[in-house]
């Protein structure tokens, strides 16, 4: 059975002022129990999924140095290698939990999944890599915008999609940045849809448009402020607005 810790609801409410718990024994034996099932190889992979979610839980109430070891330990989980199913599925629902955890555990674990986002290891499974490069936005911490940018030109729509996805969670950079991320998803978007108006019969093309049109054009909207469906009228709104104050008129 997976190791249990006190409902956060029934713990004391810490003031901003007020030192939370740290290196707590129920923390050190839930680490262990994931360990434990994490080592059997997959037969025991809910039950750690089990514990990941308690360890989420416990992060936000938790001292810097618990902090610290609750992300080492779901970091481990990633190192873990699984097989294919029979059906030559990714048996990645330890993965995944892992990889959505650490989302939400920012700054500690934007190191860890900064170096797992385009790593050798989940080239090949594309729902990974998704929620990795989800999970690194959610983070919110501007350490993850770099990496993030960088992967609006992988050669895979999907990943190119979810890197545009996750920067949206930026609006709340210095405008200076903010407009920087805006050039860059901007480019990348107008040169595909470029490249579909000009071989508008290229099945190539036109996948990775409509796989990345989307989260792009929502990600715009969300660092400008500004209302457009379509790549082109951003651009013009761009070359007319890159030089005035965005947050003019916000409360």
């Amino acid at each position: 059975m997976p190791a249990t810790l006190p409902s956060p609801l029934a713990l004391p409410v810490f003031q901003d002022d007020e030192e939370k718990p740290d290196k707590r024994d129920e923390i050190q034996d839930a680490l262990k129990s994931l360990k434990g099932h994490v080592g059997k190889r997959g037969s025991e992979d809910i039950e750690a999924v089990q514990v990941i979610a308690t360890l989420k839980a416990e992060f936000p109430e938790s001292g810097p140095k618990d902090r610290k070891a609750i992300v080492k330990g779901i970091n481990a989980c990633l190192k873990s290698k699984r097989k294919l199913t029979k059906e030559k599925l990714f048996d990645n629902k330890l993965h995944l939990a892992a990889a959505e955890a650490l989302g939400s555990m920012g700054p500690e674990s934007v190191k860890d999944l900064s170096g797992w986002v385009d790593h050798k290891t989940f080239i090949k499974d594309l729902d990974m890599r998704r929620t990795l490069i989800l999970s690194l936005g959610k983070t919110e911490d501007e350490d993850a915008v770099d990496p993030l940018v960088e992967l609006l030109t992988n050669h895979e729509p999907a990943v190119q999609a979810a890197a545009a996805q996750a920067l949206g969670a930026y609006g709340f950079l210095d405008q200076k940045e903010r407009k920087a991320v805006f050039k860059k998803v901007l480019d990348v978007l107008t040169q595909v849809k470029n490249a579909l108006d000009v071989g508008q019969t290229d099945p190539i093309v036109q996948d990775r448009y409509d796989t990345i049109a989307g989260p792009m054009l929502t990600t715009l909207q969300k660092l400008s402020g500004h209302d457009a469906r379509d790549a082109l009228v951003f651009r013009q709104w761009w070359n007319k607005n890159k030089k005035k104050n965005w947050d003019e008129g916000k409360s």
